[in-house]
């Protein structure tokens, strides 16, 4: 047998590439999905409001769904490792500990689904003829494990609370990697308690968000602006606040570390 083996591999993100190591080395290894495209297909077809599909706890990953209408489909707990979901409509959809790793979201509906304790990691959002963003406004994210690059997106009014989408600086073995939500709409977003250092949320617009008890370490908050935000509590430790506005912020007195903040001096109080 020949050694030479033609290079057909095309570059690969490094968190992208984490995320295809961490489901091959998971104990249950790499299977095929439990159910055909079709077969999502015809249970769709069969579905109504009053008698959603249900497809908890299912094997999805790595299929197309693209352009489905999952009718607030029960997907708790399902596996949609990689799969694709460009402009489906996953509105309402119960996808509460769902695995969306590497899942392609061009122009996907979530708003107001309810992905409380899911995982979102390499999500891929830009690429291809669909040039519209997802939609999660109202998404209850609370809990969930967000590491993606989401510049942009519509995050206005959705439950963050406890969502972990700051960087694990103890697993920097492919470099750093953190969620980027620079110029994203968070206006009125809960994210009291949300781990969010090292995170990108430069020019983001946090308009009466909740902010109490954050972690916001090392956070870029450059051009960032939090009127009427609720910082209380919240920790600003070597946060760059370069052009930020906290007009109207209220428990500006109890947030920590603004002493360490980078650049104050430039932002708006």
């Amino acid at each position: 047998m020949s050694a030479h083996r033609p290079n057909k591999l095309r570059p690969i993100r490094l968190e992208v590439l984490l995320v295809w190591l961490v489901v091959a080395v998971a104990p249950t290894g790499i299977r095929a999905a439990d159910l055909t495209v079709e077969q999502v297909r015809e249970g769709l077809a069969k579905a109504s409001v009053e008698d959603p599909a249900d497809l908890s706890g299912k094997d999805l990953s790595d299929l197309d769904l693209s352009r489905l209408d999952f009718k607030r489909a029960n997907l708790a707990h399902t596996n949609l490792f990689a799969t694709r979901l460009v402009l489906s409509n996953l509105a309402g959809a119960d996808l509460q500990g769902a695995n969306l790793n590497g899942a392609w979201l061009m122009g996907t509906n979530l708003s107001q689904a309810n992905l409380a304790g899911s995982s979102l990691l390499s999500l891929v959002i830009l690429g291809g003829e669909v040039k519209q963003l997802p939609n999660f406004a109202g998404a209850d994210l609370s809990g969930a494990r967000v590491i993606a690059d989401l510049p942009g997106v519509n995050l206005s009014g959705a439950n963050l609370s406890r969502a972990n989408l700051g960087v694990d600086i103890r697993n920097q073995g492919m470099g750093q990697m953190r969620t980027d939500l620079s110029g994203a709409n968070l206006s009125g977003a809960n994210l009291s308690g949300a781990n969010l250092n090292r995170s990108l949320l430069s020019f983001s617009r946090l308009l009466g968000a909740n902010l109490s008890h954050a972690n916001l370490f090392r956070a870029r908050l450059v051009g960032a602006d939090l009127t009427g935000a609720d910082v209380t509590g919240a920790d600003f430790a070597e946060a760059d606040l370069d052009g930020a506005i906290f007009k109207s912020v209220t428990g500006l007195d109890s947030c920590k570390n603004l002493d360490r903040a980078v650049n104050r001096d430039r932002a708006t109080f």
